[in-house]
C-alpha cells in the first residue's frame, strides 16, 4: 500500500507565488496556524499550572507541572510515527491531516474549561491530533516536488518559514493573552485558529491534484523501483516482540512519570534489587531497544551497517540537545517569571516598547504580502478556504492592534514571561539565511563538527544564564537582567541551526531509500526521549536550587552539552568519517 503520488501530468507550477506552486503557501498557512496553537499552548502550560491560585493557576509543585510537561511533548513526536504509518496505508494523506486538526481544535477548546478532567482529555486529543497532522503535511510536499528535486530545498525553507511564524505569533499572542488577561482565553485563543487552519485546508485541498488521496496497491513495477540492490532485512517475530515490549514499557513509564506525582498513584511501585520500579521500568526498555539495533545492524551489508551505526551516534547526541533545549518550555519559563527583571521604566520601557512593535509589525506585514500573492492566484477556484484564511488574518492583526495599543499607552511596561519564547523564532527567521549560505560555502564544516558545535553553542546559552543567576535565591527578591535570557536564546537558536537540519539531512543522506520512512521514525523517537528528559530534568530546578544554587542548576545544562559536542567532534576522523564511507 501506498499513497498515490502526483502523476507527470500534473503540473503545480502553473499557479506561482514567489517562483513556487501556491500548493506549498496553502500547506505553509496550514502548518503556520498549527505551529501557533502547538507553541501558544506550551508557552502557558507549565506557567497556568505553577501559578498561584490568586493568578487563576493551578499552584501545582514544579516538578509535577513538568513532568507532565514532558510526557506531552515526548508523546506528541511519538504518535507522528503511528500517524504516519495510517496515513500511507489506510487513510492518505489529506484527511490524516484534516482529522489530526480536528482533534486539535477539540484539545485546544477542552483545556480552555480549566478543570483536571478537560486538562487530561484536551492534551490526550491534542497529542493523538499531532500524530495524525505533523508527518503528513511534510509528505504532500516530498511528492509535490518529486519531479523537481531542485526546487525541494527552497520550499523546505518556505515552509519551515512557517513553522516560525507560527511558533512567533502563538507564543506572542496566546502568552499575552493567557497572561495578562485569562488562561482560558489563552488555550481558546489557540483552538480557534487551529480551527481555521483546519478550515483552509480543507477547502482548499483541491490544489494538490491527486496527492495525499487514500492509497491504492502498489503496481510490480513500483515494488520492483523501490528495490535499491541492497541486502534487504525484513523484521523477525523476534524483532516484533522486542519492538512491542520496549514499545510498551517505554509507554507505561512516560504516562506514568506525571500520573504517579500528580495523583500518589504509582503504577511501577515495585524494586528489583536496588532499583526502583520506575527506574527498572525505563532501563529495561531501553536495554532492549539497544538490543533490536545491534541485531538488526549485524545483519546488514557492512557499508549500509557503518552508515547506520553513524546515524545512531549522530541520534544519540541529538537526544543531550533536545534535554537542554526544551527547558524553553519548562525550566527557562520558569526562570523568566521568577527569577527576571521584567518590570521596566523610563527610557527602556519606550526602547522595549518598539523593538517589540516592530518585531511584531514587521512580520506581519510581510505574511500579508504572501497571503496576498496567494490570493491573486487562487481566490476564484478556492474561494471558501480563502475565506476562512483571510477570516483569521484580520482576528489575528485585531488582536495585534488591541495588543501593542494596550502596551505602548501603558505607564510602565511588564514584560510577558512568554515574550522571550518568541526569541527563538525570530532568530531562526534571521539568522537561517546566512548560515544556510555557509554550509553552501568552501567552509561548510562536516556533520560531526557541525554536531558538535550546535551543542557547544546550546552550552554557553545555559552557560549565558547561569552566570546571569549568580547571587539569586529563591527567596531575596533578586533578580536577572532580561540580557541574559536573551543571549541565552540566541546561542541556543544558532545551536539548533548548526543541529536540527543537518541531523534529518544526514539521516536521508546515510540509509537507503528504502529505510528513510522508519529512519525518520526512530529521529521521532529519539525527540521524544530528549522532550521526556527535558521535563524530568526541568522538574529538578527547586530541588537543586535549593541544596546548591539556581546558578548550579543551569551549570549543569552548560557543561554537559559542551563535553557532548567536543565528544562527538573528537569521533569525527577516527570513526565517524570512516562509517559514513564518503558521505559528505
Amino acid at each position: 500500500m501506498n499513497s498515490i503520488v502526483a502523476a507527470p501530468k500534473e503540473d503545480f507550477f502553473k499557479t506561482k507565488v514567489l517562483g513556487h506552486p501556491a500548493g506549498l503557501f496553502v500547506l505553509f498557512f496550514t502548518e503556520m496556524w498549527e505551529r501557533f496553537s502547538y507553541y501558544g499552548m506550551r508557552a502557558l502550560l507549565v506557567l497556568f499550572l505553577t501559578s498561584e491560585l490568586m493568578n487563576g493557576g493551578w499552584a501545582w509543585p514544579k516538578i509535577n507541572a513538568l513532568a507532565l510537561y514532558g510526557t506531552y511533548t515526548s508523546l506528541a513526536y511519538l504518535t507522528t510515527i503511528l500517524g504516519g504509518y495510517i496515513a500511507d496505508k489506510f487513510l492518505g494523506y489529506r484527511w490524516s491531516v484534516v482529522i489530526g486538526a480536528f482533534l486539535m481544535t477539540l484539545g485546544h477548546a477542552s483545556m480552555a474549561g480549566e478543570t483536571p478532567t478537560f486538562l487530561y482529555i484536551g492534551i490526550t486529543l491534542l497529542i493523538i491530533g499531532s500524530g495524525f497532522f505533523k508527518p503528513n503535511m511534510t509528505a504532500i510536499i516530498s511528492y509535490m516536488y518529486k519531479d523537481h528535486p531542485d526546487k525541494k530545498d527552497g520550499a523546505y525553507t518556505i515552509y519551515y518559514m512557517g513553522v516560525n511564524a507560527g511558533a512567533f505569533l502563538g507564543v506572542m499572542l496566546c502568552g499575552y493573552v493567557g497572561e495578562k488577561i485569562s488562561w482560558s482565553w489563552g488555550f481558546g485563543l489557540a483552538g480557534v485558529f487551529m480551527f481555521f487552519g483546519m478550515l483552509q485546508f480543507y477547502f482548499t485541498q483541491g490544489i494538490f491534484g491527486s496527492i495525499g488521496k487514500k492509497p491504492v496497491k502498489k503496481t510490480a513495477e513500483q515494488n520492483i523501483a523501490i528495490d535499491d540492490g541492497d541486502k534487504r532485512v525484513p523484521f523477525t517475530k523476534f524483532d516484533i516482540v522486542l519492538i512491542a515490549i520496549s514499545s510498551l514499557l517505554g509507554l507505561i513509564w512516560i504516562i506514568n512519570d506525571p500520573y504517579s506525582k500528580i495523583s500518589g498513584n504509582d503504577l511501577l511501585h515495585f524494586s528489583v534489587g536496588k532499583l526502583s520500579g520506575d527506574n527498572f521500568t525505563v532501563l529495561l526498555a531501553l536495554s532492549l531497544f539497544i538490543l533490536l539495533l545491534i541485531i538488526r545492524l549485524i545483519r546488514y551489508s557492512r557499508v549500509t551497517r557503518d552508515r547506520l551505526i553513524a546515524v545512531t551516534i549522530f541520534a544519540f547526541f541529538t537526544i543531550f540537545f533536545w534535554a537542554a533545549f526544551e527547558q524553553a518550555g519548562g525550566s527557562m519559563t520558569i526562570f523568566a517569571r521568577d527569577y527576571t527583571q521584567r518590570t521596566l521604566t523610563g527610557d527602556w520601557s519606550i526602547t522595549f516598547k518598539i523593538v517589540n512593535t516592530l518585531l511584531t509589525l514587521v512580520p506581519m506585514c510581510l505574511l500579508t504580502y504572501v497571503l496576498y500573492k496567494l490570493f491573486s492566484q487562487t481566490i476564484r477556484k478556492f474561494t471558501i478556504g480563502n475565506i476562512c484564511l483571510a477570516i483569521s488574518f484580520i482576528t489575528i492583526w485585531c488582536i495585534i492592534i488591541w495588543m501593542l495599543k494596550r502596551e505602548i499607552f501603558a505607564s510602565t511596561t511588564e514584560v510577558a514571561a512568554t515574550w522571550f519564547g518568541i526569541l527563538n523564532s525570530f532568530f531562526i527567521i534571521a539568522l537561517a539565511p546566512m548560515i544556510s549560505k555557509i554550509w553552501e560555502s568552501k567552509f561548510n564544516p562536516p556533520a560531526a563538527v557541525k554536531y558538535g558545535m550546535g551543542l557547544v553553542f546550546l552550552g554557553i546559552g545555559f552557560g549565558c544564564l547561569a552566570y546571569g543567576a549568580v547571587g539569586i535565591t529563591m527567596v531575596d527578591g533578586i533578580k536577572a537582567s532580561m540580557i541574559w535570557l536573551i543571549l541565552a536564546y540566541f546561542f541556543h537558536t544558532v545551536g539548533e541551526l548548526f543541529l536540527s537540519p543537518v541531523g534529518l539531512s544526514y539521516v536521508s543522506k546515510l540509509v537507503p531509500a528504502r529505510m528513510i520512512g522508519i529512519m525518520y521514525g526512530i529521529w521521532y523517537l529519539v525527540n521524544a526521549i530528549g522532550n521526556k528528559a527535558a521535563g524530568s530534568m526541568g522538574g529538578m530546578i527547586d530541588k537543586i536550587t535549593k541544596a546548591h544554587s539556581l546558578s548550579y542548576f543551569f551549570l549543569i545544562f552548560t557543561l554537559f552539552p559542551i563535553a557532548a559536542g567536543v565528544i562527538v567532534m573528537l569521533l569525527h576522523k577516527p570513526l565517524l568519517k570512516r562509517l559514513m564511507h564518503g558521505v559528505k
